[in-house]
């Protein structure tokens, strides 16, 4: 499967917000050390984020990061877009007439392979930033209990 780093940090990121106050800015200093990013390719990541509308920039000494939408509403499927990422379980392109192993068929396993693709898509689809944050929270309660 493939899955870059950029939707990964993307994704870490917009969890990072989520979890903090969403109603204040959080710098992208802090964030790059909480989930150990760089600060360049923090920046990469939410100039595309921001591009379609899922932080705004807050400008001034406090300023920062804030999410547009609740974290209810801010779907995975909707920051791996963002970021321009595809998950991508096969080596053939979907439309086109050659396959996997470029030859004119697709290999044997095509078919399990784009299925896996289809239930991770799914997964991103139905799981949102709150989602996310709430297991966080849920397994690291668990952890203090013990």
């Amino acid at each position: 499967m493939k899955l870059t780093n950029k939707g990964r940090y993307a994704v870490m990121a917009m969890a990072e917000l989520a979890k903090h106050d969403t109603k204040l800015p959080m710098n992208l200093s802090e964030i790059s050390i909480r989930q150990g990013i760089s600060m360049s390719f923090l920046e990469q990541i939410f100039l595309q984020l921001k591009n379609k509308d899922l932080v705004q920039s807050v400008r001034g000494p406090s300023g920062g990061y804030i999410l547009m939408k609740s974290p209810e509403e801010i779907k995975l499927s909707n920051i791996i877009n963002a970021v321009d990422e595809k998950v991508k379980t096969v080596r053939c392109k979907k439309d086109s007439r050659k396959g996997c192993n470029g030859k004119s068929v697709k290999c044997i396993t095509h078919d399990l392979w784009a299925e896996l693709e289809h239930h991770i898509m799914y997964f991103f689809e139905k799981n949102t930033l709150r989602d996310l944050v709430s297991k966080t929270n849920n397994k690291f309660n668990m952890e203090i209990k013990k």
